[in-house]
């Protein structure tokens, strides 16, 4: 089933890897449709903090195909369903949605248009704007599968989100909080402290002017049994140290420099891979109370050049481009 579907759409790629000003507007073919594939008509796109890296030609090493150029970025994002494949049966014409496509060979959702698959797809949550939703795929699956998959918090479980004000962090704190542990938000800045309040954590401190280990101690005197490592240096190691024996730490692959755990405690690097059992999961944990997802900034399409810089620098959450 299809509407009416344009040929060609509005796209900001990089016609060779380099820096943010080699991003700019093209007319592009709309992606085909795959038998398993969804085609959304992009409201808003999420930029990632991996953006960048991939726009350099970081990701080259990890991706399954080599790149084409013209190159469309963009890992996730939401908007609406304008054409299904034939073997598609969850998703019709119409649905609001959010997806995530990291190195999708079908273009990225910096563009009117992407075709991702429908596994990597889901409803919008209820309570959610297309804006929340548009930065919610990579980051949410990432923060879920770290807390509940990685560390398999729950009642009672004493857990540090260490980088809390980002945007995989602070969706952490909320979704371990659903989860019902005690959580320990270390945030970056004033703002990030006005963050964590907001999103419910039971203990925030500011790691750039706090002492972290010190928090620590107090929150959880017998030691913490579990930390989601967001950011790395080498305040991250001190609090890591105070992680009791039998504890457990986990990051996502990505996080440099790679955290250090004591002995006697696990260390476990992960990624976020979306599927519908941990989208499904995902949308049932939000759903189930108020919930927020931080948008520091929409940027409009042809201010991804803008953007790109902006996302090196300090912001809370995650920003995003309004295509539409």
């Amino acid at each position: 089933m299809k509407t009416s579907i344009p040929s060609q759409m509005k796209a900001i790629a990089i016609d060779r890897f380099g820096g943010p000003e080699l991003l700019g507007m093209k007319t592009l073919p709309v992606p085909s449709l795959g038998a398993e594939d969804v085609l959304i008509k992009v409201e808003t796109a999420g930029i990632g903090q991996w953006d960048p890296e991939e726009r350099e030609g970081g990701m080259e090493s990890i991706r399954p195909s080599k790149s084409t150029f013209p190159y469309v970025l963009g890992s996730d994002g939401a908007g609406t369903v304008v054409a299904v494949g034939d073997g598609v049966k969850d998703f019709k014409v119409g649905d609001k949605v959010y997806a995530a496509g990291f190195l999708n060979s079908k273009g990225g959702f910096y563009a009117e248009y992407a075709c991702v698959r429908a596994v990597d797809t889901a409803l919008i949550p209820k309570g959610l704007s297309a804006e929340q939703a548009g930065v919610l795929a990579a980051d949410g699956i990432t923060a879920l599968q770290g807390v509940e998959d990685a560390l398999e918090v729950g009642k009672g479980t004493n857990l540090m989100v260490y980088g809390a004000s980002g945007g995989v962090g602070h969706l952490a704190v909320q979704l371990a909080k659903r989860l019902g542990a005690r959580v320990l938000a270390v945030v970056s800045g004033e703002d990030g402290v006005e963050l964590g309040k907001k999103i419910g954590a039971d203990k925030v401190v500011n790691g750039r002017a706090d002492d972290v280990v010190k928090a620590c101690r107090e929150f959880a005197p017998e030691g913490l049994d579990a930390v989601l490592v967001l950011a790395g240096g080498e305040k991250t190691d001190q609090a890591l140290a105070t992680v009791k024996k039998g504890g457990h730490i986990a990051y996502p692959n990505g996080v440099e420099p790679e955290p250090k755990g004591p002995e006697g405690v696990k260390v476990t690097a992960y990624n976020g891979v979306p599927h519908p059992r941990a989208l499904g999961r995902l949308n049932g944990l939000i759903e189930a109370g108020p919930f927020h997802v931080e948008v520091s900034k929409v940027y409009r399409l042809e201010d991804a050049p803008r953007a790109h810089e902006a996302v090196g620098k300090h912001h809370l959450g995650k920003l995003a481009l309004r295509i539409h």
